[in-house]
């Protein structure tokens, strides 16, 4: 059956959705879109030193988006630059030096493109593995972090007089967006997976009613969003990860005007 590219590409974007639903809840809650854009930019600086050190562009991604998210976590605690102006210093810089660094390596033919865009129909088995099996280990991490990280995002200062371990989860946090990166990065793209982790996420939020709710909800719209982009991408032959994107925001749109429906016919009540 995978041996379709067709079915491949469905497999692989479902895994996707579902692990990166969940994670993006957070983003939203937590109002951390711009770290993920950070830390999707640093993917290709990642792919560059992948290639550079001969070693699989996806662990050179994860490499280094775990090195820079805790080179986050440490400048951020001293306070001396605003949180959102060391992550555009961050954001530009890392994929300026990835950009830099792809071009003196006359030795390998990148595919630059795939890697910004990414390119669903081209997924391997091998990747669907790393998919399913990275995802689990995401997901398994982010059920026993899940209440501690609830009470941090609600009231941080009651998390740590309670004595939740504050730094330990938050760190934990980053770097399961970072893995979630490395994990998406070949299929959605480096400048679209913050998409897929934040807009599912986004046009749940009008749909749920808790924490949990909002979680299963944004992994129903991310699958909805990635089937109804291939299928669209199939059809009319449009770029596979742009057509998903498109098709989260349509649903984001369509929640918008449903909520903003609610609320008139509340009014009229």
């Amino acid at each position: 059956m995978l041996d379709d590219f067709v079915v491949r590409a469905f497999v692989a974007g479902i895994g996707v959705a579902a692990i990166a639903a969940p994670v993006g809840c957070f983003i939203v809650w937590r109002r951390m879109a711009y770290f993920g854009d950070t830390m999707a930019h640093t993917g290709l600086l990642g792919v560059s030193l992948g290639l550079l050190l001969g070693v699989s562009p996806r662990v050179g991604v994860l490499a280094t988006c775990i090195a820079v998210a805790l080179i986050l976590f440490l400048m951020q605690r001293h306070r001396h630059i605003a949180a959102d102006t060391l992550l555009g210093i961050l954001s530009h810089g890392t994929l300026a030096f990835g950009l830099v660094a792809i071009s003196f390596m006359d030795w390998v033919r990148v595919d630059l493109l795939g890697y910004l865009f990414g390119d669903i129909l081209a997924v391997s088995k091998m990747d669907i593995l790393w998919i399913y099996a990275g995802g689990a280990a995401v997901l398994l991490i982010l059920a026993r972090l899940w209440r501690p990280l609830i009470a941090l995002t609600i009231n941080e200062p009651m998390a740590r007089a309670e004595g939740l371990p504050v730094t330990a989860t938050r760190i934990a946090f980053m770097l399961l967006v970072a893995a979630v990166i490395a994990l998406a990065m070949e299929i959605i793209g480096i400048l679209l997976i913050t998409s897929l982790l934040i807009i599912p996420a986004a046009a749940a939020r009008r749909f749920s009613r808790s924490p949990e709710q909002m979680a299963i909800v944004s992994m129903v719209f991310g699958i909805v969003a990635v089937c109804s982009g291939l299928f669209t991408s199939l059809t009319w032959d449009t770029p596979s990860g742009p057509s998903v994107v498109v098709a989260a925001t349509i649903l984001f749109a369509i929640s918008l005007l449903f909520a903003n429906a609610q609320h008139i016919r509340k009014s009229v009540e």
